[in-house]
């Protein structure tokens, strides 16, 4: 089992970093934009990320389906009814690479039974990342196309202020009522899903969202949140969920409002 975690670690790792080679060589060069029925803007750099995870994965794992973003837009969705399959974001936060920013990302997650059970969130143009397998959540440093350093992480307690982590493109009025509720007066406003792993990091202490998520989104950066000792919730506070299919009053794969935060988090009082 041990050899079969770290054959999973080393093909996240390796797909991811390949990625993000392409990501960051595409970047160089200018990308084009273009935009998807639901308006969001994709880019030859998302495409050909993907296309590097898929080949790694399918390579590696041929019995494990994978759920990607832009397959699904594409109208490609594999059967998950086995409940464990892999989940793909190629490029997490699209509007910050296009905007000149560095706080985009490449996702990949390991779901079984609807739980992130393993995870890479690899942040390319900032040359570090995070990845969650076996329980153990890390914080790792690139340097020359390589992992170079890493070092264990983990979520913080309760100190006497709170610090929040929330998403810079999707800034909303509930938002604003949660931090206000919950005494925080310290929010950081960040792309992608380094949301997740700030908090994962002890760098943040909760990351409320009340816009709209797809789970390539979330996934992997949920992942890593788990492993470092903290949780995803819905606001009725029952755990967030991934495989969601036949939604009756949202798309497949999207998710409702969430919480994330270290365990123990009183969506009530913040304890």
């Amino acid at each position: 089992m041990q050899s079969d975690l770290e054959e999973l670690r080393q093909v996240m790792e390796d797909a991811a970093l390949a990625a993000g080679r392409a990501i960051m060589t595409i970047r160089g060069s200018g990308a084009d934009v273009h935009y998807k029925p639901d308006s969001s803007p994709v880019t030859e750099a998302d495409e050909e990320a993907e296309r590097l995870i898929l080949a790694a994965l399918r390579q590696h794992f041929p019995a494990i389906p994978v759920v990607a973003e832009e397959a699904v837009a594409a109208g490609l969705v594999p059967d998950i009814s086995g409940g464990l399959f892999f989940l793909v974001d190629p490029l997490d936060g699209t509007k910050e690479f296009v905007a000149g920013r560095s706080e985009f990302t490449v996702n990949i997650a390991l779901v079984e039974n609807g739980a992130p059970i393993a995870g890479i969130v690899y942040a390319p143009a900032l040359s570090n990342g995070f990845t969650a397998v076996d329980g153990r959540a890390e914080r790792f440093t690139v340097d020359g196309g390589a992992i170079v350093e890493r070092r264990p992480i983990g979520c913080r307690g309760r100190g006497s202020a709170l610090t929040a982590v929330a998403s810079r493109s999707h800034d909303t009025p509930e938002t604003a009522r949660f931090l206000d509720d919950h005494g925080i007066d310290a929010c950081t406003a960040i792309g992608s899903s380094l949301k997740f792993c700030l908090v994962a990091e002890g760098l943040a202490d909760v990351y409320p969202r009340f816009s709209r998520t797809m789970e390539w989104d979330t996934a992997a950066g949920d992942a890593v949140l788990r492993a470092a000792g903290g949780e995803t919730r819905m606001l009725d506070g029952t755990p967030l969920t991934y495989g969601k299919r036949n939604q009756p009053h949202d798309a497949d794969f999207a998710n409702p409002n969430f919480i994330a935060a270290r365990t123990g988090w009183s969506a009530g009082g913040g304890n």
